[in-house]
């Protein structure tokens, strides 16, 4: 009886799904008729209704300007992009411009932001000369002394330089040793077992951010794994990973940067998996 009922169940949603997609499909926007037209409008909402006005509105604005060919300024570009994003069925409603070159727009939008957003407020100054040659003298009469040790003893004298800029002054003074093993030979030999996940940061249509989070296998490029949220916590990024090597699937090397968002949680799952994983940590720079 159970059977018999859940089967009728699926069947009554099935048809109801059916019969709401014929439907608007039929009373679908800029129809031919104005009778199923004012149909649909009954089936959506007042929001809906009044961005799909303000829309239509906005494009009669520009067309009252009388001119042969109307031309768009910066400000409609913002307030289309917007006012489109409101609307479910925007490309039947765009009239004066093509869809694609609303998304031409969104995008020239989007590079501007992110322009503005990564332009310095002030030119930094340059690392001063005798700063350049204390940290090469520094690397030249302590061989044993690293960028982190350098730039420690720097402090201690009141001088603030990264690490980055102690590497690029350390390089004319101190060739890299020729002895052992280099990173790109230890990737290049164990690459088929070699994990690595880290973060990618996107926007959307109003410049929210979202991260994406990704496992991939060094060796073959593949993606094992991919996680997308708002707000990546530890517990979040340990799930991920509890994911990604599920059914005994996991490599023997895990490499990731040293952000906070691999926490205590994430390391545990980490040490716990079926195939132990040796992280590799690196310090953002």
């Amino acid at each position: 009886m159970n059977l018999i009922h859940s089967c009728l169940k699926r069947l009554v949603g099935t048809s109801v799904s059916v019969l709401r997609t014929r439907f608007a499909h039929w009373t679908k926007p800029l129809t031919s008729s104005l009778p199923l037209g004012s149909l649909a409008d009954l089936t959506r909402s007042k929001a809906e209704l009044m961005a799909e006005n303000a829309l239509l509105r906005q494009q009669l604005i520009i067309l009252k300007r009388q001119v042969k060919r109307p031309a768009c300024t910066k400000t409609d570009h913002i307030l289309l992009v917007l006012l489109a994003r409101a609307v479910r069925a925007w490309k039947q409603t765009l009239f004066l411009v093509q869809p694609e070159t609303l998304l031409r727009w969104h995008r020239e939008l989007f590079h501007l932001f992110w322009k503005r957003r990564s332009k310095t407020d002030a030119h930094k100054p340059g690392v001063a000369v005798e700063t350049i040659a204390l940290i090469r003298e520094m690397a030249t009469k302590n061989r044993l002394w690293r960028a982190e040790r350098i730039r420690g003893e720097l402090l201690k004298l009141g001088i603030h330089v990264c690490k980055r800029t102690i590497q690029k002054y350390m390089r004319h003074v101190r060739p890299p040793s020729a002895g052992g093993q280099r990173w790109a030979t230890f990737l290049h030999n164990h690459a088929a077992q070699i994990w690595a996940c880290d973060f990618l940061q996107v926007t959307d249509l109003f410049f929210r951010p979202l991260f994406a989070f990704f496992v991939i296998e060094l060796k073959s490029r593949r993606v094992i794994h991919r996680g997308v949220t708002r707000s990546p916590t530890d517990s979040w990024v340990a799930q991920q990973l509890r994911e990604a090597t599920s059914y005994g699937q996991a490599p023997k090397y895990l490499i990731r940067d040293n952000d906070c968002k691999f926490g205590p949680c994430f390391a545990r799952v980490s040490q716990y998996s079926t195939i132990p994983l040796f992280v590799y940590k690196f310090r953002p720079i």
